[in-house]
């Protein structure tokens, strides 16, 4: 797919307000900040570093009006471009969880969930094998920082030509099973509220206890509300190597959702070597 196609872009509440000794996100949908195709970007909540004390960052000089759109790329690959109010691209990223750029991608029936790392081109495009999988409407979620400005999520949707079905959501569960491992969900996403989520990886019955860092932490989670594809992005409480974080089994985040409905989790673990991504169907209520 190497045609340029101009899409519509919004920015969401960056997910990942971190401070006081634990880390919460804050679910924020498209009512709050729908915007036409040349939007006005919001100021997103500090990351902070999982769970260190994380003041909010200074307001930039002038807010940032930020566009994304498709850009040329060869087959099998996906760009994307950021623009600014004078409609040049912007070049300069902070490194964020250990990349200037995340690149969250599902389907809109909330299968084909994909989060990878785009290379920016010296056209200042994102560039990234496809992360794109069979046909049906997507949704794509560019979660980075630029240099002087506030963390920001910018999205697009886009669609795989051909025949789609769209897919059930999964019955709520949990468990979720994935690649030999079994991750137990602990806790309740309320609605209105901080909630405590505990993930436990076990493999063979057994507790795994040698989580490798990825991207910084041992686990990342991402919720995304079903009606209309709210987005969460959060990262768990303490970090590798502060002394008092254990690499498994456990790995807990705190979260908020502002409303309730049918939300799928998606959570990113390393071990030996390899990421793995363990998917539940919780209700809010």
């Amino acid at each position: 797919m190497n045609t340029a196609v101009k899409l519509s872009a919004f920015t969401l509440g960056m997910a990942g307000v971190f401070g006081v000794s634990l880390g919460a996100g804050q679910l924020l949908g498209p009512d709050r900040a729908e915007r036409p195709e040349h939007v006005q970007s919001s100021p997103a909540a500090a990351h902070g570093d999982h769970g260190d004390h994380a003041a909010p960052e200074p307001e930039p000089a002038a807010a940032a009006e930020l566009a994304i759109s498709r850009a040329d790329a060869p087959d099998g690959r996906f760009a994307f471009l950021v623009t600014g109010q004078d409609g040049k691209p912007v070049t300069s990223y902070d490194v964020e969880h250990d990349k200037k750029m995340h690149l969250i991608v599902v389907r809109k029936d909330l299968s084909g969930f994909r989060h990878v790392h785009p290379e920016l081109r010296p056209d200042g495009a994102w560039e990234v094998e496809s992360p794109l999988g069979e046909p049906g409407g997507y949704r794509a979620f560019a979660d980075f920082k630029p240099t002087g400005g506030s963390a920001q999520v910018l999205t697009l949707d886009t669609e795989v030509p051909g025949s789609a079905t769209e897919r059930p959501l999964p019955a709520a569960s949990e468990t979720a099973e994935v690649d030999g491992y079994t991750v137990t969900l602990d806790g309740t996403l309320t609605a209105g509220g901080t909630s405590e989520l505990t993930m436990s990886v076990s493999r063979d019955g057994k507790p795994v206890t040698d989580l490798q860092p990825y991207l910084g932490a041992y686990g990342h989670l991402v919720a995304l509300r079903k009606d209309d594809l709210a987005y969460l992005h959060v990262h768990p409480e303490g970090a590798p190597g502060d002394g008092k974080t254990a690499p498994g089994p456990d790995i807990t985040f705190f979260a908020e959702a502002p409303s309730g409905g049918d939300h799928r989790l998606y959570l990113d673990f390393q071990h030996e070597g390899r990421v793995h991504t363990a998917e539940f169907t919780v209700h809010v209520h």
